[in-house]
């Protein structure tokens, strides 16, 4: 598979984003679909009026908040599992033992 048809893929997938869906992982687009897009951007600029400093400042702004959100969330499920884990023991301990 060449680069330009993952990019074209990718790109496919960004214009439907109805098809977009946070229960089926494999169609939300991550940090790789990002980079992807971002090299295939420079390949295909036009090398007489390149990219402007701060647009490519942007997109690496945009990359690590990107990381940052990811970060975040893997945290925030983590703390959201043991919180979970948490109440199912607290619930066990209420519950009124049946054994005589």
């Amino acid at each position: 598979m060449t680069i330009n048809t993952i990019a074209s893929e990718t790109l496919d997938r960004l214009n439907q984003p109805s098809t977009l869906s946070s229960s089926n992982p494999a169609n939300a687009l991550d940090q790789s679909d990002f980079l992807l897009l971002l090299t295939t951007q420079l390949q295909n600029q036009d090398p007489t009026e390149p990219q402007g400093n701060e647009a490519m400042i942007a997109q690496m702004a945009q990359f690590s908040s990107l990381e940052a959100n990811l970060a975040t969330n893997t945290t925030l499920e983590d703390i959201a599992a043991k919180l979970d884990a948490l109440i199912a023991v607290q619930e066990a301990a209420i519950q009124p033992s049946t054994a005589p």
